[in-house]
């Protein structure tokens, strides 16, 4: 596994919340998409691969809620890149909230990103690295 990244930190919202008080499941799912689809973008360029791609989800393997975020934590979302396929690259988002003085894991995530053209029509995943710079973690 990659060095982990903060792709994305936020802080939780009231508007966020279902009636128990505490933050929607899909909210924190929305910012872990965004986040690992940030990160896989990163990694394939650190890695010197294409620039100028788009990340688009195609699985998420396992999500698994440990712990509420409740209205006010600063929720930090963790990458680090699994591994790269040909089209494909596998993040590994760890998500914790900060509350008060503590840090909690409160979930975690691995997700499948393709990475596409936006400006071609057909919108099909594309090689990722190319030959020279392909690393499969």
């Amino acid at each position: 596994m990659s060095k982990p990244y903060t792709a994305i930190q936020i802080v939780m919202m009231p508007r966020d919340t279902n009636p128990t008080g505490t933050i929607f499941g899909g909210v924190i799912l929305s910012y872990i998409d965004m986040a690992g689809s940030v990160a896989a973008g990163r990694e394939v360029s650190l890695r010197g691969g294409r620039q100028g791609l788009a990340y688009v989800t195609v699985a998420i393997n396992r999500v698994e809620f440990k712990k509420p975020v409740m209205v006010g934590d600063v929720v930090r979302f963790m990458t680090s890149c699994v591994r790269i396929g040909r089209t494909s690259i596998t993040m590994h988002i760890n998500v914790e909230a900060e509350r008060g003085r503590e840090t909690l894991q409160v979930t975690e995530a691995e997700v499948v990103y393709v990475g596409i053209d936006p400006t071609s029509a057909e919108r099909r995943p594309t090689i990722l690295l190319s030959a020279t710079t392909h690393n499969e973690n």
